[in-house]
């Protein structure tokens, strides 16, 4: 499906759980997609990596989306 297709999302936690769960959902309808997270390094990666292998771009962003500073 590509019901977002040229559309861009922002998922916070997304390297594990429900929050990547909804990043790959958002592949799945054809958005490009970046996830955060605060640890869980190679986690945020393999979550990058199935998004790619869906066509879509991806991007993790190592942010604590809890703390001010980091979300900038």
């Amino acid at each position: 499906m590509t019901e977002l297709a040229g559309k861009r999302a922002l998922v916070t936690g997304g390297s594990r759980g429900i929050g990547a769960a909804i990043a790959l959902a958002l592949a799945d309808k054809g958005a490009d997609v970046a996830i955060t997270y605060e640890r869980s390094a190679d986690r945020a990666a393999e979550v990058v990596r199935a998004i790619e292998r869906k066509g879509r771009k991806a991007l993790a962003i190592q942010a604590d989306s809890a703390d001010p500073a980091a979300v900038k």
